[in-house]
């Protein structure tokens, strides 16, 4: 294990170092530093970093540093499945080819002995952080769309993603197929007589055709958060200056933007409100996206994509509810999701979709 990987590694020559590196600072040095954990990170634990310098340069008073998860099971997860070194990947070579705001990263270092990492990030607080257990209302909603389409479209169709190895997710795809029986056996043992019984079927019959969930070929493809909810959200940020920022790279992949659109749209709004804003926010993304000059894909094209990729919750609430820590925030969150996903599913017939591929 890298030892200057560590949060607990963290003091003023570290910090020192990276900022010169990054010409954050020139002749200044970090004379002190106080440390904060911030954020509810499943596989990453998060720290915030408040220094003082013996010159003043016009540099941040504060920083937010990302490590690997202190537990050793979400710590094994995020190694064994390359989540640490996508999203060290995302901010070496993609943050910078896409429009969605982002913390401006200063320094991104892995150990790909143990996989272990450190990222130093702009601190975008004040903020008001979202929150997956309380949901949120249509403006924030619709700020969440403008912010996927500008993931998406700048790199839409875009065939030099596949040039980045970290975004082949085929082997970690694999995996989830493989277990995914295991997990969701886990599922019930945690959660047979909490969950309602018609979302626990959906659940299951999701199990049944996982294989083909995870290998339909995407008709149009482009770069993927592959997490996009309230969680990793900032809205208000930098006391209003920045409308949302997106956190959390761990998950990027090429696949179908939809898959990010379906993920929030089931886990951010209560299934009444959902049914309610659903048609408004899909023809909202759609406006957005044809900003960036994406053309030739309309809203039935993207409703076929968002019909096969409606399951992403439930498959995220089986799998990482057996792959991470167990809290009881966790418990709350993997419930929420398993209930947005799977009556956004029976709306929709997803599974039918699933079965006819």
């Amino acid at each position: 294990m890298s030892a200057a990987l560590e949060s607990g590694a963290v003091d003023t020559a570290w910090l020192t170092q990276r900022l010169r590196t990054a010409s954050v600072i020139r002749d200044a040095r970090v004379t002190s530093v106080e440390s904060k954990a911030v954020g509810v990170g499943m596989l990453g634990d998060s720290i915030r970093f408040a220094v003082t310098y013996d010159m003043d340069e016009g540099a941040p008073e504060s920083f937010v540093g990302k490590f690997a998860s202190a537990d050793p099971v979400s710590r094994k997860t995020g190694a064994d499945f390359g989540l640490y070194a996508r999203e060290i990947g995302f901010y070496r070579h993609l943050a910078d080819t896409v429009a969605i705001r982002t913390p401006a990263c200063f320094s991104a270092e892995i150990d790909e002995a143990d996989g272990t990492f450190a990222l130093l990030l702009e601190d975008l607080t004040p903020a008001r952080g979202g929150n997956q257990l309380t949901g949120c209302d249509l403006p924030d909603a619709e700020a969440a769309m403008v912010q996927a389409a500008a993931l998406h479209g700048p790199r839409w169709n875009d065939a030099t993603l596949r040039d980045h190895a970290f975004l082949d997710t085929s082997a970690a795809r694999d995996f989830v197929v493989q277990v995914f029986p295991d997990c969701l056996a886990e599922f019930h043992t945690r959660y047979d007589g909490v969950l309602e019984p018609e979302y626990m079927a959906v659940c299951d019959a999701y199990g049944a055709l996982i294989g083909q969930a995870m290998n339909h070929p995407p008709t149009s493809f482009t770069l993927t958060h592959g997490d996009f909810r309230l969680d990793n959200m900032l809205f208000d940020a930098s006391d209003r200056a920045v409308p949302l920022a997106v956190l959390d790279w761990q998950s990027p992949a090429i696949g179908l933007g939809a898959v990010d659109i379906a993920y929030f749209l089931g886990l951010a709004l209560s299934v009444d409100n959902r049914r309610r804003h659903e048609r408004h926010l899909l023809d909202f993304y759609l406006d957005q996206l044809r900003g960036y000059g994406v053309t030739g894909y309309d809203y039935d094209a993207l409703c076929r994509d968002y019909r096969l990729t409606l399951l992403s919750g439930v498959s995220t609430a089986v799998f990482a509810s057996a792959s991470t820590k167990r809290t009881e925030r966790g418990d709350a969150m993997f419930l929420a999701m398993a209930r947005g996903g799977a009556a956004q599913a029976i709306d929709a017939d997803a599974l039918g979709a699933l079965r006819v591929i």
